[in-house]
């Protein structure tokens, strides 16, 4: 009889893995402190409780490029000026709104580089040359305002319902998803506006879900809601309160990273604390979803009014990210944004989307392989509540898990999906839940063939 080999292990210290380093770090190496405004050459004379002031910070919101260089001076190199300034005449598809609080977050001794100036402030540098929009690039690329039951209430999952209540916010992001929609108008895109007064429109909505009871979550959203005021935003969602079918109400404002001082408001503070006690009270989940993607973002005033919220009986502070090609795309980028929102300002990572096709969005997104492996690369860090699903918003299906392609032509970058619900639009649509959906990579990430197949697309078009 053969000698059997009996393999025993061989045990480490504890702690150690092999003797070796994980591929991200922890815990965290950054401070957690708010950044010393008075660094940059146009806050220098600014006091902490000027800063503090929402007033304060709206009034000195930076809306131009002259503006800009007035905040950072030196700092700002002459060629991204120019970059810049030539990106919002020939690129851009939102204007340039930017609060202090905000602009303090950015890198000022590396601008060209910083990730925050990335994807608020956007340069004709930064864009892909050849493919600077997709040639399947839309404004609606969701296809938003096709979904209205009335207009700004898009009714797109069979029990959940988005509110668009307004379309300006207290800053404007390069990647915005409604660019249709919200802001100024731009040399690139000229606005659409809601055509029906505020005031009957929010009593439309509210009309719509009473009508509507399979309808149980409402995201209440614009537009950002720090530019409602309180009052107004109370009586609406109040009022949804009063609805036996709603059980869930999400606020969903980047404003509460980009402006946090309106959010310690004593009025704001007052409201949403009538609102969280009327929720208790009727049994409602309401929740506070922000929008934060980067973690040089989230400073001790954006955890303050996080806490504030959460103090106050808020079911959750979530953060809905978008995924950001030299913002967040790397696995160590994300980790550090996810422990920063969750170690600091108990914000929970939730979602982080696809950046959506609209135009000029190209240089941004990842294709649906790159978010694949983002995923898996993030996984077993997190607590599993606190890992974010990443998602990619399919035209016409809805939020996917990006693992849940049905099918997948790399060459190409098309993407085939199912979905297993109907919108409005395909009420009498036999095939709408058998048909496969289409989403596209980047043309610049496929193979030559496939970007010879795609410039020959063009060409024909």
């Amino acid at each position: 009889m053969s000698e059997v080999k009996v393999i025993r292990p061989t045990w480490k210290p504890a702690g150690k893995v092999g003797g070796g380093e994980q591929p991200f770090h922890y815990p965290l190496e950054h401070d957690f402190v708010e950044p010393d405004w008075r660094r940059l050459p146009g806050y220098k004379e600014v006091t902490a409780a000027e800063w503090e002031t929402a007033l304060w910070q709206r009034r000195h919101t930076v809306k131009n490029l002259k503006e800009l260089q007035s905040v950072f001076g030196s700092f700002l190199p002459e060629n991204l000026l120019e970059s810049m300034e030539r990106d919002i005449q020939e690129r851009a598809t939102m204007s340039i709104l930017i609060p202090p609080q905000m602009l303090n977050t950015m890198d000022e001794k590396d601008l060209w580089n910083d990730p925050v100036r990335r994807y608020m402030l956007p340069a004709f540098e930064d864009r892909n040359p050849e493919w600077p929009s997709h040639p399947k690039s839309i404004r609606d690329s969701l296809h938003e305002s096709d979904m209205w039951a009335v207009e700004g209430l898009t009714h797109r999952y069979p029990t959940k319902v988005l509110a668009e209540m307004l379309s300006t916010c207290p800053q404007y992001c390069g990647h915005c998803t409604r660019m249709d929609l919200v802001g100024n108008d731009v040399p690139q895109v000229i606005k659409l506006r809601f055509q029906i007064p505020q005031k009957d429109r929010y009593e439309q909505m509210l009309d719509y879900l009473r009508k509507t009871p399979s309808v149980r979550d409402v995201v209440v959203s614009g537009g950002d809601l720090a530019n409602m005021p309180i009052a107004q935003l109370e009586s609406f969602v109040s009022a949804l309160m009063d609805l036996p079918n709603i059980k869930d109400i999400r606020l969903a404002t980047k404003g509460l990273m980009g402006i946090p001082q309106h959010f310690l408001q004593d009025e704001v503070l007052e409201g949403f604390e009538r609102l969280a006690k009327k929720a208790r009270e009727r049994g409602i989940d309401l929740a506070l979803h922000t929008h934060v993607n980067n973690a040089r973002q989230v400073t001790p005033l954006v955890a303050k009014a996080a806490g504030k919220l959460l103090e106050m009986g808020f079911r959750d502070v979530r953060n809905q990210g978008v995924l950001l090609r030299g913002v967040n795309t790397s696995p160590r980028e994300l980790l550090d944004l996810c422990f920063t929102l969750l170690d600091h300002a108990k914000i929970m990572p939730y979602y982080f989307y696809q950046c959506d096709m609209i135009p000029n969005a190209e240089h941004w997104r990842l294709a649906v392989h790159e978010a694949q492996q983002l995923q898996h690369d993030i996984m077993g860090y997190l607590p599993g509540f606190a890992t974010p699903r990443i998602v990619c918003d399919v035209p016409f299906v809805g939020k996917r898990w990006v693992h849940q392609v049905k099918e997948y032509d790399r060459e190409k970058g098309i993407s085939y999906w199912t979905k297993n619900y109907k919108t409005g639009i395909e009420a009498n649509d036999p095939e709408a839940l058998t048909r496969l959906y289409e989403y596209y990579d980047p043309v610049y990430t496929l193979p030559a063939s496939g970007q010879e197949w795609w410039r020959q697309q063009a060409h024909r078009s």
